[in-house]
């Protein structure tokens, strides 16, 4: 995904959470993200994996996974995951991992009401989320169908290492604050190495598998 990123010449590369909670190596995870993002908002399994809050909400093997990452991760890395900000705004864009409304709850914005709501709780053009795993744009206005200038938007970027529609590519979305083009892309990656990790280090099947379906 790095390497897409790089071949465009972006600069700016923003994080919406949960680094660490899935895979076999939380530790490089948290290195690469400190280093080449500049801006990051923390997740629930972020935070599950830090202090052990939410962790009995989490999935049985999100759990699994979650105690064995806490594990594999410096006291440096794990007060960095605790002290993560929520919401975060950079210019016209706001970000967070689940829902700019009561971000802390980690809600699921999965209806229309729900949706509505939640434009009355961030100020700019754009909301970046992500938590359901699952890519859309969403336009406060019915009737508009791509993002452009003169509406506010809340766009789901999908899931870098756990997507969840089908597709086992990583999701990337590209934003141009300036003319307002956007491009979610799916960049392929090694999965089967990835999933091979998970079962080398004796985490829940189930999540080697969902890698590889992507679902």
């Amino acid at each position: 995904m790095l390497l897409e990123i790089d071949r465009e010449g972006i600069q700016d590369i923003f994080c919406l959470g949960d680094i660490v909670g899935y895979c076999a190596d939380p530790a490089p995870c948290i290195d690469l993200v400190k280093e080449r993002c500049k801006l990051t908002v923390g997740g629930n399994h972020d935070l599950a994996v830090a202090t052990g809050a939410g962790l009995q909400f989490l999935p049985p093997a999100g759990q699994v996974a979650a105690e064995h990452n806490a594990s594999a991760i410096s006291e440096d890395q794990r007060f960095w995951l605790e002290a993560l900000p929520l919401l975060q705004s950079e210019g016209d864009m706001t970000c967070a991992h689940a829902s700019p409304q009561f971000p802390e709850r980690w809600m699921r914005i999965e209806s229309f009401f729900l949706a509505q709501e939640q434009f009355k709780n961030f100020d700019t053009s754009i909301c970046f989320v992500g938590h359901t795993h699952l890519p859309g744009v969403l336009s406060e206005k019915l009737g508009v169908l791509r993002v452009r200038k003169g509406h506010r938007f809340i766009i789901n970027v999908g899931s870098v290492g756990q997507p969840r529609d089908g597709d086992p590519r990583a999701c990337v979305a590209f934003f141009d604050p300036d003319s307002f083009d956007y491009e979610l892309r799916r960049v392929p990656y090694n999965v089967d190495r990835t999933a091979a990790r998970i079962r080398e280090e004796g985490l829940p099947e189930s999540l080697a598998r969902r890698l590889e379906s992507g679902a």
